[in-house]
């Protein structure tokens, strides 16, 4: 029996597991106001236990060379399970030391999503496609973020915080078993038909195509690593801001409770699920006026900045519904241009240097994460939070001159 678009399952069993990496990372953010309160953690401690998890996913590389060298479906399983017993021992931690050796082990595994994701849509996906195809794993990302103010609320109302990091890891051991069972790479996959197959080989540039480990020294030499790499440094902060910070922003600036949190806090995420389809729409649409993908990409990408600007008013407007728009705005916005850079590594690497440039573009998007956490935690104490805001904005104006700037599309 043949099967078509056995590929869009493959994505979608991927972008659950990207939903159960974010849920896991994002755990620890909606829990903050309960458990820095019963533990005494302060928000500087807090901003430490974060940079742990940020210093530590910027190892995304050796993540990537790992799912280059022994293959996806092995070697994201192994991440995957590794995160998943991380978590449940966040249920154990007694001081925010015990938090922040946990969370650099949790982040140390977690970077393997992003990259495997990418090789992932390198590796099913035509060149048309792979613009779609990234949009739906990152999907996965939001839809975690977004799911986890209400699960890990219920938990703790009903439980305890605790209950949640274990409930959330339980979670991705079940996906674990999932993986496991249905995916393998194209060339393996016994219900991959013939024509789907050719369908997938017929779109793939010739020039991307490549065997053997790839050269980290070789990739920091190309222009075009640099070229999506400071625009990730620049950008990411946004996510950072809103998985780790708009909780505790929430409690301690717009003094919502726990309830309040359920009730608003996944809707930036929603947002961004939207973003996530929109900016590939976007690349579409001007790919069909004409324009050649990579330039369709900086297109989408430039337009996520131009919204991104709305993050600016978020410390300026005096109701929190309007703050709370303002944030949503920022995460439509996030996924809009942040899709379109991160599938940018498949479009200009070969396949067998995907994962290993999407790891390291993901250390720098995390570097950026880092630095700008600490500063938050440095400074929110005497300056608050607008000056962060407005930082956003203009930063991702700033990566997308970058990214016009730096790239230049192979043909050949």
């Amino acid at each position: 029996m043949k099967i078509k678009g056995l590929r869009w399952w493959m994505i979608g069993l991927i972008m659950l597991g990207a939903v159960i990496n974010y849920l896991t990372r994002s755990t620890l953010a909606v829990a903050a106001p309960t458990l820095l309160t019963e533990l005494g953690i302060s928000t500087r401690e807090y901003s430490y236990i974060t940079a742990a998890f940020q210093g530590a996913i910027m190892l995304q590389p050796l993540c990537g060379y790992v799912l280059d060298v022994i293959g996806l479906k092995f070697g994201f399983a192994l991440f995957a399970t590794a995160w998943s017993f991380v978590c449940m021992a966040h249920g154990l931690a007694t001081n925010w030391q015990m938090l922040a050796v946990l969370r650099g082990m949790l982040g140390l595994a977690e970077g393997s999503a992003n990259p495997a994701g990418m090789k992932a849509v390198s590796e099913w996906f035509p060149a048309k496609e792979r613009g779609m195809a990234g949009g739906i794993f990152n999907i996965g990302a939001s839809f975690g973020s977004m799911l986890a103010p209400p699960l890990v609320v219920w938990a703790i109302l009903h439980y305890n915080w605790q209950s949640a990091f274990v409930i959330t890891g339980a979670l991705g051991l079940v996906w674990v078993a999932a993986w496991l069972l249905l995916y393998d790479a194209p060339a393996r996959h016994r219900r991959l038909s013939a024509e789907e197959a050719q369908h997938i080989a017929a779109g793939q540039e010739q020039h991307l195509q490549g065997e053997g480990r790839p050269s980290i020294l070789s990739i920091l030499r190309m222009r075009n690593f640099w070229g999506i790499a400071l625009p990730r440094f620049l950008a990411d902060p946004a996510w950072g801001t809103l998985s780790f910070w708009v909780p505790l922003y929430l409690t301690t600036v717009r003094h919502f409770d726990l309830a309040q949190i359920a009730m608003f806090a996944w809707l930036p995420f929603l947002a961004a699920d939207l973003g996530c389809l929109f900016g590939p729409m976007v690349v579409l649409a001007l790919q069909r006026r004409g324009v050649r993908l990579i330039n369709a990409r900086r297109g989408a990408f430039t337009l996520g900045a131009c919204m991104m600007m709305g993050v600016a008013f978020v410390g300026f407007v005096q109701s929190p519904y309007a703050a709370i728009a303002l944030l949503s705005l920022a995460g439509f916005a996030h996924q809009t241009l942040s899709v379109t850079v991160i599938t940018m590594s498949s479009d200009l690497f070969r396949r067998n240097e995907v994962a290993t440039v999407a790891g390291m573009c993901g250390t720098f998007g995390n570097f950026g994460l880092l630095l700008f956490s600490l500063l938050i935690g440095g400074l929110m104490a005497s300056v608050g939070y607008t000056p962060f805001f407005v930082s956003l904005a203009v930063l991702d104006l700033v990566a997308a001159l970058l990214l016009w700037t730096l790239v230049r599309e192979k043909t050949s």
